[in-house]
C-alpha cells in the first residue's frame, strides 16, 4: 500500500499552499480471478453438447427408427384387423354416404354381406375340421406305410435279402429323426433371433410408410420436393385447407376419403385429378385456397392450377412435377421446319404447349386478337410468332404499327404494306390514320357485290396503350386517344371490331397493364381471342380475359412476373380447350430476332415483292372553316343544304361524304352555329367571318408568343 501513496499528512496540520496535499489515485492491486465453479462449466458443456447438430441428428435418428418399429406394428395390426373383420367395408360405406353416392354405398354393403357370409362358412367348417384332419392323417399314414412296405418287398425280391423289406421304412424313420435333431439344434437360436427378425419386419413397414413425426424424418423426406401425388396426399391436402365443412366430411369418411377423387391421370409434366366436393362445400372456396393447397401438396403456388369442369360440385386439379414448369419447352416448328407454310382459313398457328405437354395451336380465321400483360413478359414475341406463321400464307396483307419503336417488327419491312415504328404522338397520328384507312377498305369491301372473296387484311398495333393514352388532337379538336365517341383511334378500332370480321379485316392489338384508361371496355370485349401474360391483380385479369374466364379458374395474376415469361392464359374458341373449362394456359415458343428474320425471308420469297410504306400519305391540307366562308361568298346567309353542295363541288374528295352533322360539328366548334331562318337551317356569313377572324388572331398571338 505504501508504494501507491507519495505523501501523508497528519489530520491536525493546517494545509498551506506549499504544503497542500496532492490528490493521488490509489490503485489497489487487482484481485485474483475467481475460479468458475465446476458445475457452471459442466452446465455449459452439457448445453453445447445438447444443442450441437450432431447431437440433434442422433436424437432424431433414434426417435425416427424407434417410431418406425412402433408405428410399423400399429400398421401391421390394423391391416390384420382389416383382413379379419369388415371394418374396411364399413369405412367405404361411410365414405360413400358422406359423398352422397348411395349407389356406391349399396354396392359396398353387398360386399360386406358376402364377406360376413364367407367368414361364417369358414368358422362352421372349423367345427368339423379336427375329426376330418384326424381321419386324413390316419389314412395318409396307412397309405404311406403300405407304399413303403411294398417298395421294400420289391427290393427284397430284387436282392434276395428278406431284410430289405423294412429298409425303406427304416430309412424314412432315420430321416424323420434327422429332421428332429436339426429342429432341436435350430430351435434355440430361432427363438433367440425370432423377435429381432419380427422387429426388423415391423421397422421395414414403418420406414416405407414414413411412420414418424415430420421433425424426426430425414431432410429430403421432410422437404417433400418431388413427392409423387397419390390419393392419400390429395385427400390430406384438401382436409388441411381450413374449410370446416370439407374437413368434417373427410373425417366422417375415415381413411377412404379418396372416394372423392377421380382417377389420377398423367397430364404432360404433371398429373390431373377431378375432385367431387361433398355437400356444403363450394368450388370457389377451394379456388380461393390455391396457395395453401399447393403447399399442402408440397408444390409452389404456380405449380398447381384449379379449374371448374362441367360436372357439378367438382374441381379439376392439375399438379406439376416439382420444378417442371421452370424447364423451357422446345423450339417452334416455324424454326425447325423450313418447309412449313400457313393457311389462314383452315390452318392453326403453332403457338406452344399446354400444361399437359400437348401442342397448342391457334386458329386465326376471322378472329380479332388481343394480347395483354405486364411489361417485359413476352407479349411482343407471342404476338409476333402468330404474325410470322400467318406471313407464310402469301394471300395475307399486313398493316402494322409498332408504338414501341425499338425494332421488334423491323423484319416485316418488305412484307407489310405499312409499317410505322415509333412512340411519339406523331407516330400515334400515323397509326390512327392507318387504322382509319383500314376502316375505309372495310367499308369498300362491305359494299362489294355479294359473294366477293377478299384477301385477309391484318391490322396490327403493338403497344396499343400508347394510342389510347395519346393527348394529341387534330385540326378539328378531335382527340386521337381516349375512349369517347370523338376519339379517332378508339372509334376506328371499334368499327373494325364491329364489322371487319365478315370481310376478313381483322384487328390485332398488344397492350400493357390493362386498365379502363389504356384499354377501353368496348375494345377489349370486341376481341374473339383474348390472351394474357402475367398481371398484377385479379381486376386486371378480368379486364384482360373477361369475367367468365376468371370465374372459371383463369388466373394470369397468379403467374410469376419474370419467371413465367411467355406463359399465356388464353380464352378463345380458336384453340382446343378441355371440356367444361373457359380458358387454357399455354407456354409459348420463343422465336428470337434472328430466327424471325429467317422466317420473314421465307415469307418474302413466296410473294412477288411488297413495297412497305413507313408513313401515311396525307392528302392536301384543307381548312373547312375557310372553305365554308369561301362558298358563302357575299350572301348574308346560305342554307346548309346549299353550303354542303358547294363544298362538295369545291373539293369532292374532302367534302363529298359530308352530312349536315359534319357541317354542324365544324361550325359549332368555331362558334358559328347554324340557325333557323324562315323554317330552314342556314349559315350566317358574319358568324363564319367573325369565327375565322378570331382563329386567325389566336394563331397570330401564338406565333408572337
Amino acid at each position: 500500500m505504501s508504494e501507491n501513496v507519495a505523501h501523508l499528512h497528519k489530520p491536525t496540520d493546517p494545509p498551506t499552499p506549499d504544503t497542500a496535499p496532492t490528490v493521488l489515485t490509489v490503485v489497489p492491486d487487482a484481485p485474483p480471478a475467481r475460479p468458475v465453479p465446476l458445475w457452471v462449466r459442466s452446465g455449459h458443456a452439457v448445453k453445447t453438447a445438447a444443442t450441437h447438430e450432431s447431437t440433434r441428428a442422433t436424437v432424431r435418428a433414434a426417435a425416427r427408427h424407434s417410431l418406425y418399429t412402433l408405428n410399423g406394428g400399429r400398421i401391421v395390426a390394423r391391416r390384420a384387423w382389416d383382413g379379419r373383420t369388415g371394418s374396411r367395408y364399413e369405412r367405404m360405406i361411410r365414405a360413400a354416404e358422406a359423398a352422397g353416392n348411395l349407389e356406391a354405398a349399396e354396392e359396398w354393403e353387398e360386399r360386406l354381406q358376402r364377406f360376413r357370409a364367407a367368414r361364417h362358412h369358414r368358422r362352421m367348417d372349423l367345427l368339423h375340421s379336427p375329426v376330418e384332419a384326424a381321419k386324413g392323417v390316419a389314412v395318409g399314414a396307412g397309405m404311406s406305410i403300405g407304399v413303403l412296405v411294398a417298395l421294400g418287398v420289391v427290393m427284397a425280391l430284387n436282392t434276395g435279402h428278406i431284410g430289405d423289406v423294412i429298409t425303406p421304412l427304416t430309412a424314412t424313420i432315420d430321416f424323420i429323426a434327422l429332421l428332429i435333431r436339426i429342429v432341436r439344434v435350430v430351435w434355440g437360436p430361432a427363438l433367440a433371433i425370432g423377435p429381432f427378425l419380427a422387429l426388423l419386419a415391423l421397422w421395414s413397414v414403418g420406414r416405407k410408410q414414413h411412420a414418424a413425426p415430420a421433425w424426426a424424418l430425414p431432410a429430403n423426406v421432410r422437404s417433400g420436393e418431388g413427392e409423387p401425388i397419390t390419393p392419400s396426399i390429395v385427400v390430406k391436402a384438401l382436409r388441411d385447407l381450413g374449410i370446416p365443412a370439407l374437413a368434417r366430411a373427410i373425417k366422417e369418411m375415415g381413411d377412404a376419403g379418396a372416394s372423392m377423387l377421380g382417377p389420377i391421370r398423367i397430364a404432360g409434366c404433371g398429373v390431373e385429378v377431378d375432385v367431387t366436393l361433398p355437400s356444403g362445400v363450394s368450388t370457389n372456396e377451394v379456388q380461393s385456397k390455391r396457395r395453401k393447397l399447393a403447399e399442402n401438396l408440397t408444390r409452389h403456388e404456380h405449380e398447381v392450377f384449379i379449374t371448374i369442369p362441367q360436372a357439378a360440385r367438382t374441381v379439376r386439379l392439375w399438379v406439376a412435377d416439382s420444378g417442371a414448369l421452370d424447364e423451357p419447352i422446345g423450339p417452334s416448328p416455324l424454326v425447325t421446319d423450313d418447309t412449313m407454310t400457313a393457311d389462314y382459313a383452315k390452318g392453326r398457328a403453332p403457338w406452344g404447349q399446354d400444361l399437359r405437354g400437348d401442342a397448342a395451336a391457334l386458329s386465326l380465321y376471322q378472329r380479332h386478337l388481343l394480347i395483354t400483360g405486364l411489361s417485359n413478359q413476352g407479349k411482343t414475341v407471342a404476338l409476333r410468332s402468330l404474325a410470322l406463321w400467318l406471313a407464310l400464307d402469301k394471300s395475307v396483307q399486313f398493316l402494322m404499327g409498332d408504338l414501341k419503336g425499338v425494332g421488334d417488327w423491323a423484319m416485316f419491312d418488305g412484307l407489310a404494306t405499312t409499317l410505322i415504328q415509333g412512340p411519339t404522338d406523331e407516330h400515334v397520328i400515323q397509326v390512327t390514320e392507318m387504322v382509319e384507312g383500314a376502316v375505309d377498305e372495310m367499308n369498300r369491301r362491305i359494299q362489294a357485290p355479294p359473294g366477293t372473296v377478299f384477301p385477309p387484311l391484318i391490322v396490327l398495333v403493338d403497344e396499343a396503350q400508347v394510342a389510347f393514352m395519346c393527348p394529341a388532337k387534330d385540326a378539328e379538336k378531335r382527340p386521337y386517344g381516349g375512349s369517347k365517341a370523338n376519339s379517332r383511334y378508339f372509334m376506328a378500332v371499334r368499327k373494325i371490331n364491329n364489322q371487319g370480321r365478315a370481310v376478313n379485316v381483322l384487328m390485332w392489338q398488344g397492350t400493357q397493364d390493362p386498365t379502363n384508361e389504356n384499354l377501353p371496355k368496348l375494345v377489349r370485349e370486341g376481341a374473339h381471342t383474348r390472351a394474357s401474360l402475367a398481371l398484377g391483380t385479379e381486376s386486371q385479369a378480368r379486364m384482360a380475359l373477361g369475367d367468365k374466364a376468371v370465374d372459371g379458374g383463369a388466373a394470369p395474376n397468379l403467374l410469376r412476373p419474370g419467371l413465367d415469361r411467355g406463359t399465356l392464359v388464353v380464352a378463345s374458341d380458336g384453340i382446343a380447350i378441355p371440356a367444361g373449362q373457359s380458358s387454357i394456359t399455354v407456354r409459348t415458343h420463343y422465336i428470337d430476332d434472328d430466327a424471325a428474320v429467317a422466317i420473314t425471308d421465307r415469307a418474302k420469297a413466296l410473294r412477288d415483292g411488297v413495297t412497305t410504306l413507313h408513313a401515311i400519305e396525307r392528302e392536301e391540307e384543307h381548312a373547312p372553316l375557310a372553305d365554308i366562308a369561301a362558298v358563302i361568298g357575299d350572301a348574308p346567309r346560305v342554307r346548309t343544304k346549299d353550303v354542303l353542295a358547294r363544298l362538295a363541288a369545291r373539293n369532292a374528295d374532302a367534302y363529298g361524304g359530308w352530312s349536315f352533322m359534319d357541317l354542324k360539328r365544324v361550325l359549332d366548334d368555331a362558334g358559328a352555329e347554324p340557325y333557323k331562318s324562315d323554317g330552314v337551317m342556314v349559315v350566317a356569313r358574319d358568324r363564319v367571318a367573325r369565327a375565322l377572324a378570331n382563329r386567325n388572331n389566336e394563331g397570330s398571338a401564338s406565333a408572337d408568343g
